[in-house]
């Protein structure tokens, strides 16, 4: 039987979306095998779809034939049950050479990231991600953050562009959002995904499920899915009480803690996922690793949350 297309597959999810951390050895290589198992274990706790090699996934630290070894590693670990989306980035010539990459790694999908250092205007960016959409067969989410923020106009014409089929916000102004969501309503309508992609995306979550963005990306699940889920299915079914106690008592002291260091949207999720058992390794630089107190901190938070499952069972 023939996949449905990646919009269907994403447009309805069971559970939050899955961005991996990339697995590295004592030596700093690729562990391979520790990250089957990082997303085996994802995707047979409820991932909607897998998002490998990108912003969790340290997109920015891979060699061109690492990633292509991740993709291929999250792909076969995946076996189908869910889709795999990979990351692309840099500038385009490198994100068309990276988006080939994932295609014939058999990823299902692309997660464009904005271009590398240059700030551009809306005429490049646009030229950029239709160069960039077009290099491959396969379905595009544009990613909005950092020196990648789009017009409403912009979007239009994104949403009219053969091969791009969502928007991932990482920028977190509502008022643009509505806007750009707007727009692409009235005048490119036809299914265009949109995601809520700031970092611990469930702390914002209510105020986007408001403009109707139901998808969004969970770094809690790398390393406390059941977590992660409980709060996902609370949004889901209006269980108004589930979702404050779940922000009041786990989300909101991790976003704080997460706060003290510079990274720690990354390096913090791999502290978490050690703490969880499987060893990923340790970020590679200009990344840093987490303060031990602030890993101690993690390791209570985490406990605190389990408690709270229970307090609402």
């Amino acid at each position: 039987m023939t996949p449905a297309p990646l919009t269907a597959r994403l447009g309805d999810p069971r559970g939050p979306l899955f961005f991996p951390v990339t697995a590295f050895g004592p030596d700093g290589s690729l562990d391979l095998d520790a990250y089957r198992t990082h997303v085996r274990r994802g995707v047979e706790a409820g991932a909607a779809a897998v998002f490998a090699c990108c912003g969790t996934g340290e997109f920015h630290a891979l060699l061109p034939e690492e990633f292509e070894a991740c993709v291929r590693a999250a792909v076969e670990a995946a076996g189908g049950r869910v889709p795999v989306v990979a990351g692309t980035g840099y500038g385009t010539a490198l994100a068309v050479r990276y988006a080939r990459l994932a295609e014939a790694a058999g990823a299902d999908g692309l997660l464009a990231m904005p271009p590398y250092l240059v700030i551009a205007g809306q005429e490049g960016l646009l030229r950029h991600y239709r160069e960039v959409a077009a290099a491959t067969a396969l379905p595009m989410i544009v990613y909005q953050r950092d020196n990648a923020v789009f017009t409403p106009r912009t979007v239009v014409e994104l949403a009219r562009t053969e091969g791009i089929t969502g928007l991932k916000d990482g920028l977190g102004d509502l008022d643009l959002m509505q806007r750009i969501i707007s727009a692409v309503r009235t005048e490119a309508p036809g299914g265009f995904l949109y995601f809520n992609g700031l970092p611990t995306a469930e702390q914002t979550q209510p105020a986007y499920r408001a403009l109707g963005v139901t998808l969004y990306s969970s770094a809690v699940f790398c390393f406390a899915p059941e977590i992660a889920l409980a709060f996902h299915r609370a949004l889901a079914t209006g269980d108004t009480a589930s979702v404050h106690r779940l922000l009041d008592g786990f989300y909101r002291p991790f976003v704080e803690l997460r706060a003290q260091g510079r990274g720690y949207a990354v390096s913090l999720v791999k502290a978490g996922v050690r703490l969880r058992g499987l060893d990923v390794g340790e970020v590679r630089p200009p990344l840093h690793e987490p303060a031990e107190e602030h890993v101690k901190q993690l390791a209570q938070l985490i406990e605190r949350g389990y408690e709270l499952l229970e307090e609402g069972a």
